[in-house]
This record gives C-alpha cells, sequence and structure tokens, in this order.
C-alpha cells in the first residue's frame, strides 16, 4: 500500500500539479492586489464609491427592512476573474504556445506535417489492433 502510495506521488504530473497549484495561489494573491490597489479605485471613482462593496442598490423589504444588494462585489469578482484570465494568458499561455512554435521549427516540422501526424490514441488504437493480429503462443 505503502509503494503503491509513493508510486502515486513520484508521478510527474502529480508533482506537476502541486507546483502548479502553489505558483497559482502565489500569482492570484498578486493579481488580488493589483486589482484592489489600482482597478477597485479606478472603478469606484466612476461609480462614486469608497469601495466596490458598497456600491449597490438598497431596496426596502415587504416588512420595513432596508436589503443591500452588493453589486460591487459581483463586479468586482468578475474584473479579479478577468484580471487573472488575461494575465495568465500573456504571461504563460502566449509565451508558451510561442516557445512551441518556434521549437517545431526548428525541428522542420511545419503546422500542416503536424496536424497530418496521427495522434497518441490513434497510435495505442493501432498498436492494440497490430497486437490483436498476432497469432496466439
Amino acid at each position: 500500500m505503502i509503494q503503491g502510495f509513493k508510486e502515486f506521488i513520484t508521478r510527474g504530473n502529480v508533482i506537476d500539479l502541486a507546483v502548479a497549484v502553489v505558483i497559482g495561489a502565489a500569482f492570484t494573491a498578486i493579481v488580488n492586489s493589483i486589482v484592489a490597489g489600482i482597478i477597485n479605485p479606478l472603478i469606484a471613482l466612476i461609480f462614486q464609491a469608497d469601495s466596490l462593496d458598497t456600491l449597490g442598490p438598497t431596496v426596502m423589504g415587504l416588512t420595513g427592512n432596508e436589503v443591500f444588494f452588493p453589486i460591487g462585489a459581483i463586479i468586482g469578482a468578475v474584473i479579479n476573474f478577468l484580471a487573472v484570465a488575461v494575465i495568465v494568458y500573456f504571461v504563460f499561455v502566449y509565451p508558451m504556445n510561442r516557445f512551441k512554435e518556434r521549437a517545431a521549427a526548428k525541428a522542420g516540422v511545419s503546422e500542416e506535417e503536424a496536424s497530418d501526424l496521427p495522434t497518441e490514441q490513434e497510435l495505442l488504437i493501432q498498436i492494440r489492433d497490430l497486437l490483436g493480429a498476432q497469432p496466439k503462443a
């Protein structure tokens, strides 16, 4: 049982996933600070609110009490998400795609040739079929 757990933990993809989660959490803290320190005050200037959390309508309830709908918090969450998505794309995804394109160009594989190559799943199916066609010993 311990050997199986050791094999599971030492797999490359599990370690990569753990590193990605830790880096993602740290990176999210940076983006949250940027959003809270720069973007939220800019929006607060436009909406004349001290904080996005105070932005929203207050409606009188049926029992006479006031109910506040914090729409500013929703706007802040959407802006936060978009900021994280944009930064992740331009910092990680776009450069990695460019790197892969350059590596493929150096290797002499064009995009058309790469698209003509069989996928990993197709290769595995071909191997399975070939093994199944061999005479049983």
